[in-house]
């Protein structure tokens, strides 16, 4: 979405600080932010061996074991009550850093007003590339502060990314946003002097018989947003 206001910011401004008051709305939308989830991040080994294990709920030996099956922090295990063989659950966690006053430079002739009144016009996702062997999970999407890199109490739902079939690519499709997810990214959008965080979140169960996850999986997102003063 393109908004008429870039020609306007050479007109000469009336007092230091202030932009001319014909001035009344910025284009936010912000340059595409790239997201992959690659198989080599969780630096998987056995893990075949390690969903196939038997194992007790109490004592429950899958947690020790996922230690050697995957990257500290990456995943966790547990025994299944049912089949008494280890879930193994890997953890997807993305970030990418937004500054809006490196990302908009029009906004440094507002310099004297800290706030925006941000609307969010749409977040669309591409998948441009999927060599992923399994269904990508539901994926959600956090706005959080810029020292928060993983979901967490802190970060604030904004919607969610549907999952995606294995090998599939998908053209520019909205997300599905949350009850407050508008207002959720606004938020961290109208304080435009404070960078922030977009996380991509999810995660993806590997049972006894399922196809242990490889390849990769790259997700474009598009946040289009236009603000008032």
């Amino acid at each position: 979405m393109h908004r008429l206001l870039v020609a306007a910011l050479a007109v000469p401004l009336g007092a230091c600080g202030l932009i001319d008051p014909d001035i009344t709305e910025f284009d936010l939308t912000l340059p595409s932010k790239q997201f992959t989830i690659d198989s080599a991040q969780w630096g998987l080994m056995n893990a075949d061996a390690l969903i196939n294990q038997t194992c007790t709920t109490s004592p429950d030996p899958c947690a020790a074991a996922a230690q050697q099956a995957c990257e500290e922090g990456t995943c966790i295990a547990q025994c299944d009550a049912q089949s008494l063989t280890c879930d193994l659950t890997l953890f997807v966690s993305l970030y990418n850093a937004i500054d809006l006053e490196m990302e908009k430079p029009e906004l440094s002739t507002i310099e004297d007003q800290p706030v925006l009144d941000v609307t969010i016009d749409a977040i669309n996702f591409e998948v441009s590339a999927n060599t992923m062997n399994i269904e990508t999970p539901e994926m959600v999407v956090y706005a959080a502060p810029s020292t928060v890199m993983s979901p967490d109490a802190r970060a604030k739902r904004v919607g969610t990314v549907p999952a995606v079939p294995p090998g599939q690519t998908r053209s520019l499709t909205p997300i599905d946003f949350d009850p407050m997810g508008r207002a959720n990214l606004a938020s961290f959008m109208n304080d435009y002097k404070t960078p922030f965080n977009i996380i991509v979140g999810s995660s993806i169960l590997v049972e006894m018989g399922d196809v242990v996850p490889s390849g990769a999986l790259t997700v474009r997102v598009v946040v289009e947003a236009h603000a008032g003063l």
